[in-house]
C-alpha cells in the first residue's frame, strides 16, 4: 500500500513539473514577455509548483491581441483625419499656440499625437483637488446640477457611506431623466453587487462591470483591472485623477488617516476626449451599441487657455503610452523633476532615464507614503528609491497620512496627473488615463503643492537608508525579485 501511494505521489509530482515545464516554454517562446517578467514567472513555477500554476492562469493571460476597444472603420477615418490635420498644422507652423509652454513642448505633443492618438486641446481650465472631502463635495455638486448626462467610471467604489452617497445621487438624477452610465471595475468594486445597483437601474440609469468574473469566485482577468477614474457631466465638466470612492478617501479610515491624493476638475475640449475614452470602455463592458462620435456632438465650452492631452494606456496594447510620455518628460528635463506616487516600481527604462537625469544635475525629488497598503509593493518602492537616493535624488516620506497622488512635474512647465502610478503594473497591466498639462501657471501651483507636502514629510537621507535593518533589506530583496509581477 505504501509503495502504491509513493508511486502515485511520484507520478503526481512528475506531472506537475511537466506542466510547469510546458508553461515555462509557452512563456519563453510564445508569449514573449519582458525578460525579467519571464524569469520571475519561471522562478515561481518551479519554487511553488501547485500555487505557481494557479497564479499563472489567474494573473498571466496575454490580452494584447484581443482588440478590446474596437473602432469602426468610419470612426477610425474621422478621428485619424482630424488628428492628421492637427499634426500637419503644427508641423507647418500654422497652428496658433495659446501659451509659450505648449509651443516649447511641440515634440512632446507630437509624440502623444502620433503614438497615443491623443488630440492636443488648449481651451481648457483646471482646478486641482487634493483633499477628498473637497473633491467629493465638488463632484456631488456637479452631479446634482447636471441636466443631460453623467458618464462615470471608477476602479474602486466601496459599499460604505461614501459609496452609497454617490450611488444615491446618481439614482436621483436618473429618476429626473438625466442619462446616467455607471461603469465600475468588477475586481476593484467587488463590494458593489447588482442588487445594490438595482435602484439605479429601476430609476432609468445604466451600469456595467468591467471584466466581471465568469464564476462568482473565479475571475480569469484578475490581473487586468480598469484603474481609470473618469467622470464627464453634461459633456462639459470632467474629473480625472487618483481618488476612488469610499470612506478612506475622505479620511474616515483609521488605518490611513488623512488621504492625500490629486484629482482634477476640468472644463474645455479635453473633456470631449475624456468622454470618448469613457465611451470606448463603456461600449466594451456594457455591449451597448453606442457611437463614439457622440463624445464630440456638442460644441466644447471654451473655459481657459491651458493646453492638455488626454492619454490612456492598457494591456490591450504593448505600446505603454503613458510610460512613453514619462520617458520623454524626464529625458527633456533641464532643471527639476517632482514625482509623487504611492508605488514606485519603475522598469529598467524609467530607472535608467532617472539615473541619467540625476547624474546630469537635474533636481529629482520623489515623494512616497509613510505606510504600505500593499506590502510587497511598498518594500520594492523602498528599494528603488534607495538606488536613486544614492545617486543624488531627494526622497521624502509623507507623514500626515497616506500619499496616493500620481503626479510628475518637469521644469515648471509640464505635468502629468491621472490614475497611472509610477510602476510596472500601471505601465503594462492596468487600464489607465492621464492628463498631460502644458501651462507654466498651473505647473507652478502643482510644484507649490509638492513643496507644501515636503513640510509634512521627513527626508529619507543616505544615512537613514544605509542604516536600515537586515529585515528591511531582506524584504526589499524579495520584493524586487517580484517587481514585474506586482
Amino acid at each position: 500500500m505504501f509503495s502504491f501511494g509513493f508511486s502515485n505521489m511520484s507520478v503526481l509530482i512528475a506531472g506537475l513539473f511537466l506542466v510547469n515545464f510546458i508553461i515555462a516554454l509557452t512563456i519563453i517562446f510564445l508569449e514573449r514577455k519582458n525578460p525579467s517578467a519571464t524569469l520571475a514567472w519561471i522562478m515561481i513555477l518551479f519554487l511553488v509548483p501547485v500555487a505557481g500554476i494557479i497564479f499563472y492562469f489567474l494573473l498571466s493571460q496575454n490580452i494584447a491581441r484581443q482588440k478590446i476597444f474596437r473602432m469602426t472603420k468610419y470612426e477610425e477615418a474621422i478621428i485619424n483625419a482630424s488628428l492628421n490635420e492637427q499634426i500637419s498644422a503644427i508641423k507647418h507652423g500654422t497652428f496658433v499656440f495659446s501659451n509659450p509652454e505648449s509651443k516649447k513642448w511641440q515634440d512632446m505633443i507630437r509624440l502623444h499625437q502620433t503614438y497615443s492618438d491623443s488630440f492636443f486641446t488648449q481651451d481648457n481650465k483646471i482646478s486641482v483637488l487634493t483633499d477628498g472631502c473637497h473633491k467629493f463635495d465638488s463632484l456631488l455638486k456637479d452631479i446634482r446640477a447636471s441636466k443631460q448626462s453623467i458618464n462615470i467610471m471608477y476602479f474602486i467604489v466601496k459599499n460604505d457611506s461614501m459609496g452609497r452617497l454617490l450611488i444615491d445621487a446618481l439614482t436621483e438624477k436618473a429618476r429626473e431623466g438625466v442619462e446616467v452610465r455607471f461603469l465600475i471595475d468588477a475586481m476593484g468594486s467587488r463590494q458593489i453587487s447588482p442588487k445594490i445597483l438595482e435602484p439605479l437601474k429601476q430609476a432609468g440609469g445604466q451600469y456595467a462591470f468591467f471584466f466581471p468574473p465568469m464564476f462568482k469566485y473565479l475571475n480569469l482577468k484578475l490581473n487586468y483591472r480598469n484603474h481609470r477614474k473618469l467622470v464627464v457631466i453634461d459633456g462639459c465638466i470632467g474629473y480625472l485623477g487618483g481618488f476612488n470612492v469610499g470612506n478612506e478617501y475622505v479620511g474616515k479610515k483609521k488605518k490611513f488617516g488623512f488621504w492625500r491624493d490629486t484629482h482634477l476638475r476640468l472644463m474645455g475640449s479635453c473633456v470631449q476626449d475624456m468622454n470618448a475614452r469613457f465611451l470606448l470602455d463603456w461600449r466594451f463592458a456594457s455591449k451597448e451599441n453606442i457611437v463614439l462620435s457622440q463624445a464630440y456632438y456638442d460644441e466644447p465650452c471654451q473655459a481657459g487657455t491651458t493646453g492638455i492631452q488626454i492619454v490612456s494606456c492598457g494591456p490591450e496594447s504593448a505600446k505603454e503610452e503613458i510610460k512613453r510620455g514619462y520617458l520623454k518628460m524626464i529625458s527633456s528635463a533641464k532643471k527639476n523633476i517632482y514625482i509623487q506616487t504611492p508605488y514606485f516600481v519603475p522598469d529598467a527604462s524609467i530607472l535608467e532615464i532617472l539615473k541619467t537625469a540625476i547624474l546630469s544635475g537635474v533636481d529629482v525629488r520623489i515623494m512616497i507614503p509613510c505606510m504600505p497598503d500593499h506590502m510587497f509593493v511598498y518594500w520594492a518602492t523602498y528599494s528603488y528609491v534607495g538606488i536613486l537616493l544614492n545617486l543624488g535624488a531627494k526622497v521624502y516620506i509623507y507623514d500626515e497620512g497616506f500619499m496616493h497622488a500620481k503626479t510628475i512635474c518637469v521644469d515648471g512647465e509640464i505635468a502629468s496627473i491621472g490614475s497611472a502610478n509610477f510602476d510596472i503594473r500601471s505601465f503594462r497591466l492596468n487600464f489607465e488615463a492621464n492628463a498631460f498639462i502644458y501651462d507654466a501657471a498651473e505647473v507652478y501651483k502643482l510644484e507649490a503643492i509638492f513643496e507644501a507636502d515636503m513640510m509634512k514629510s521627513h527626508e529619507l537621507t543616505k544615512h537613514l537608508y544605509r542604516n536600515r535593518s537586515l529585515i528591511i533589506k531582506f524584504k526589499e530583496s524579495v520584493s524586487r525579485l517580484l517587481s514585474d509581477l506586482l
